[in-house]
């Protein structure tokens, strides 16, 4: 009876996974397995976010694997020694696993491979967690996209979904193969954090492709930040918890043009909303995309040109910014909404990335860093693209000028000033009119509202106006493309923002 060991990584579900779809066609016995990478479970990059919903998802992925004659092995340590022991401890003929990106994944997968094949065992790794490889989406010259509005259309024309990859069978996994508790690993758990699991994540989906201001207004709703309509499903694609070709079917099957119609919606408005939410999964595969073809821009800046910036890195300014104290009421709500749940509004994390990058000249790998130490969806390719995009070093189109104005952006995606306060509470009595700038406000304001700006709240850390001017000079001087009208250019683009 062959036997093939399910090593998963993130893929932590067992409806339409396609490494366990294959493995039960191909063996008679399946064994799941997952690994709990010594030097990813310690490093200090693994937010405490993100570990405890990586843990609450095991636990529910072998609820599930219970119900179909199975179990989940849990072992801690490098990942080659244990598949090899497993391996033979089990007698399985093969490891099967879906293929991971990322330049560790690559090296960690290369030796785990290397490993197997020193043991003469079979191995077998399947695209899963994205929905193309890599290599899927190339230029006609086989290059790679650099560009994301060109990859989007390439890949509309090669990439497909596939049918939903159905569990019909169990998996007759051998029993009483020694395993770690994960239970006894979930110490204390933070209510503030989003819970883990498929049913949640399934949850999730469904109450965003049905609700009024989910999916049906994606376009419109999604940069409200006080309403924060978004799918917050990131955090199951990253671990997958969730498959990304069924949320692509439920939102083409939900916003079809047949069933708009049924439910009394615009067709052509419902299905332009489903295509922007589409887009930001293509963007995920995009991101992906450029860290698998362009491994250094994991340590350094993707545009060669920006790679020597020099920073001015103000550790105290640094530090103003972790915590949310910037004296800038539309980032530090969004610091500190991070902070507290491990999450943060996609708009704020734009406002937030500019503002450290352009206001405080700090170098963008800082704040990167930052994100993954405390991000429950803390993926490596979108969170290193989203920071090279905000800090001009990225594969993005547009210049380095674009600089986000705090106060606009505040004014325009939380014009009531309610996500603020919610993150800011000390601002809750500032009228709606000096929400975003409440060192506009005249004194007799203050009196009356009883609040001392610097005793209550901090005085901005820069003005924002000097620093933009110190950015854009910071990189003309690093960019000798730079046009004359620069500077007009990015006084126009600013006034967008």
């Amino acid at each position: 009876m062959q036997r093939i060991l399910w090593w998963l990584r993130r893929d932590l579900r067992v409806q339409d996974n396609l490494t366990l779809h294959q493995a039960l066609q191909n063996a008679a016995a399946v064994i799941p397995v997952f690994v709990l990478d010594a030097q990813l479970w310690r490093s200090e990059k693994l937010a405490p976010a993100r570990k405890q919903f990586l843990l609450e998802s095991l636990v529910e992925l072998d609820a599930q694997l219970r119900k179909r004659g199975s179990y989940l092995i849990v072992r801690e340590g490098d990942a080659a020694r244990e598949l090899v022991h497993l391996a033979r401890e089990t007698q399985a003929d093969a490891v099967y696993f879906h293929a991971d990106y990322t330049p560790y994944a690559r090296k960690r997968d290369t030796r785990v491979m290397a490993a197997l094949d020193a043991a003469g065992i079979d191995y077998a790794a399947f695209n899963d967690i994205y929905l193309a490889d890599p290599n899927q989406v190339l230029k006609d010259d086989g290059t790679p996209y650099t560009v994301f509005t060109r990859y989007r259309m390439r890949f509309e024309q090669n990439v497909a979904v596939p049918a939903r990859y159905a569990l019909n069978q169990n998996l007759n996994t051998p029993p009483h193969i020694s395993s770690l508790d994960v239970q006894n690993l979930i110490t204390a758990r933070n209510s503030n954090y989003a819970r883990g699991g498929a049913t949640v994540g399934m949850q999730l989906a469904h109450d965003f492709i049905s609700r009024q201001n989910g999916l049906a207004a994606y376009g419109e709703s999604r940069n409200d930040m006080a309403a924060d309509a978004t799918s917050h499903l990131s955090p199951h694609l990253h671990f997958g918890t969730v498959s990304v070709r069924e949320l692509i079917r439920l939102a083409r099957e939900a916003f079809s043009e047949s069933s708009a119609r049924r439910k009394q919606v615009s067709a052509r408005t419902s299905s332009e909303n489903a295509k922007v939410w589409i887009d930001e999964i293509v963007w995920r595969e995009f991101f992906n995309h450029v860290l698998y073809h362009f491994p250094r821009a994991a340590h350094s800046a993707f545009r060669a040109e920006y790679a020597n910036l020099n920073w001015d890195n103000d550790a105290e300014f640094f530090q103003a910014w972790c915590e949310g104290r910037t004296g800038y009421p539309i980032v530090d709500a969004g610091m500190r909404q991070l902070r507290e749940t491990g999450w943060m509004h996609n708009r704020a994390r734009m406002i937030t990335a500019s503002f450290l990058t352009k206001d405080l000249l700090a170098d963008w790998r800082m704040g990167e860093k930052f994100f993954m130490q405390n991000l429950i969806d803390g993926d490596m390719a979108s969170n290193n693209g989203g920071w090279q995009w905000a800090a001009g070093t990225g594969t993005d189109a547009q210049p380095y000028f674009r600089i986000f104005n705090p106060m606009l952006q505040g004014a325009r995606f939380d014009p009531t000033g309610a996500y603020v306060r919610r993150h800011v509470p000390e601002l809750a009595k500032v009228p709606v009119e000096y929400i975003h700038a409440p060192w506009e406000m005249p004194h007799a304001v203050m009196t009356r509202i009883g609040f001392q700006l610097g005793r209550d709240y901090p005085k901005p850390i820069v003005v924002h106006a000097t620093q933009r001017e110190r950015a854009l000079a910071l990189y003309k001087h690093t960019d000798a493309r730079a046009g004359a009208s620069l500077k007009k250019r990015s006084k126009q683009m600013e006034m967008s923002l």
